[in-house]
């Protein structure tokens, strides 16, 4: 049940939160996989099988054990200083550092007594370090962590020397020592740097995504105020010309009344229009919008097919609308790598099919943009069916996930009329003159 958790837990796991847990993995692996390899292998040869040295030996391999420990305790403190998430209590370091003296008099002692081999003592020379410059190779700038490599690799070769460790073999400890440092300097510290290049791509991406749904919103908000703006400043002055008249005693308050109704009646249904997404799209335009903000995102996106401009005004409104509120979805809600776009023009039928790989680890579907009605996959639908079409969406093989828009070509008008647009007979503000008798205004 354990190791199903662990797996769930990981399959539950972003693209990147994957990368970044398998790249912390692999750097806490590297001074058990150094310990156990540099350390360990003098047992076998190189290390005199008496007391003392066996005994000196495997204090040793203790303390390097317990350095590992110590490393992997500092490594998600000192990976989110790097990061610049959170800053490294320099307190944490005093433990390694004084198991880095020991771990150095320990090798020196087993040295003095010459119970061990040289190419042992260089590869015991070479694991001494590694444990805390892991930790401290994120903390630091390069100039000064190479500058700290000489003054360790000085501290182990003076060591050793007073030891008694003298001609090829006291030669060869210093650029073992200077190895190991510059060996986890280009392995961790490019490692933490792509991880926080890929971590600002993807905050980047999110932003991406927030502006997109923010410029939505801003378009609906300019729609909502070219519909109401006017009529509602006509509505209230044709209340307030109503009420002076129905204070006079004059029968013409009623006719003012009833072109405020009208009015009403007719904003009422202009808003229906813009919240269905009734007013006309251009699908071309949707389509290179989307290519362009979800290539913006990072999301590698490619159109294919035909561009939908010999089709009618209203299909073209309603595929544009699925493509604009698919590339949404994908934002918002998909993990995808790539996203393919493809419309199909048949003698029947157009196709629409937005397709990516951001369908979630356990087959189910991102969830859509919003549940209320009128909006999300439940609006397109409305759309769609007004023209006789559908829509289809859900997860398929291959760990995509695959919108598709079906509109049969055969019972769609070639063009659909705009809502007339009412507005009552009278100067409501600079620019807007009336239209007498008609009851209409012109701009």
């Amino acid at each position: 049940m354990r190791v199903r958790g662990w797996y769930r837990g990981w399959q539950e796991r972003g693209k990147m939160e994957r990368i970044d847990l398998y790249s912390r993995f692999t750097i806490s692996c590297l001074p058990w996989l150094f310990a156990l390899a540099w350390q360990g292998t003098p047992f076998d040869h190189d290390i005199r099988h008496e007391p003392l040295p066996l005994a000196l030996g495997l204090a040793l391999l203790l303390v390097s054990l317990a350095q590992c420990l110590l490393s992997n305790r500092n490594l998600h403190a000192s990976y989110e200083h790097y990061l610049g998430s959170s800053v490294f209590p320099g307190r944490r370091l005093l433990a390694p550092a004084v198991l880095l003296v020991v771990a150095v008099g320990l090798l020196a002692a087993l040295a003095g007594v010459d119970g061990v081999h040289g190419s042992g003592l260089l590869l015991m020379t070479l694991n001494a370090p590694m444990a805390l410059v892991i930790t401290r190779v994120l903390l630091v700038p390069v100039r000064r962590f190479l500058v700290e490599s000489l003054c360790l690799t000085a501290l182990i070769t003076g060591a050793l020397a007073v030891a008694g460790v003298r001609g090829v073999t006291l030669a060869g400890v210093v650029p073992c020592s200077l190895f190991g440092c510059v060996l986890v300097l280009i392995s961790v510290r490019p490692s933490a740097w792509s991880m926080s290049v890929m971590w600002q791509a993807e905050q980047a991406r999110g932003i991406q995504a927030r502006l997109a749904v923010a410029e939505e919103r801003l378009r609906f908000g300019r729609d909502m105020h070219d519909v109401l703006g006017r009529n509602l400043a006509v509505i209230a002055l044709k209340s307030e010309l109503a009420v002076e008249l129905a204070q006079r005693g004059r029968p013409e308050a009623v006719d003012q009344m009833v072109e405020v109704q009208r009015i009403a009646r007719a904003s009422q249904q202009e808003v229906r229009d813009v919240v269905r997404g009734y007013r006309e799209a251009d699908l071309g335009t949707e389509l290179a919008g989307a290519q362009g903000v979800l290539s913006a995102a990072g999301i590698e996106c490619a159109v294919t097919g035909d561009s939908g401009d010999d089709l009618p005004a209203p299909v073209q409104s309603a595929l544009g609308w699925v493509v604009r509120e698919a590339a949404t979805n994908v934002l918002r809600h998909g993990d995808p790598s790539r996203c393919l776009i493809r419309v199909e023009v048949t003698a029947d039928a157009v196709v629409c099919q937005v397709e990516n790989d951001g369908a979630t680890p356990s087959g189910t579907a991102p969830p859509p943009a919003s549940d209320g009605p009128g909006s999300g996959l439940a609006g397109l639908r409305e759309r769609l069916a007004a023209l006789d079409g559908s829509l289809e969406a859900g997860p398929v093989k291959g760990g995509l996930f695959r919108l598709t828009a079906t509109v049969p070509l055969a019972t769609v008008p070639s063009a659909r009329r705009a809502p007339q647009v009412l507005r009552p007979a009278a100067m409501v503000a600079p620019g807007v003159m009336v239209r007498p008798g008609s009851g209409l205004v012109e701009e």
